[in-house]
């Protein structure tokens, strides 16, 4: 909760409506919903999916490191 929101029951999750956290004008701007295809180009260049978002991070440049890491999130539960 400190670097980020919590993650699990992301897919299908509007961007940037996790209450307690701050997130960027431009995430939260955004119209985003978290489903395979949006995340998968998310995380390979966060900047382009979003102009001015704040995240930091340079991406993930192999299509399988992304897919693998999707599929992760797909099985992970949101917090009760």
């Amino acid at each position: 909760g400190k670097i980020g929101p919590p993650l699990g029951g992301v897919i299908g999750r509007p961007a940037a409506r996790v209450a307690g956290f701050e997130y960027s004008k431009a995430l939260a701007a955004s119209g985003l919903t978290w489903d395979e295809p949006t995340l998968d180009r998310w995380l390979a260049r966060p900047s382009e999916v979003v102009p001015g978002t704040s995240m930091v991070y340079a991406g993930l440049a192999k299509p399988d490191d992304r897919q693998q890491l999707i599929a992760y999130l797909k099985r992970a539960t949101a917090a009760p």
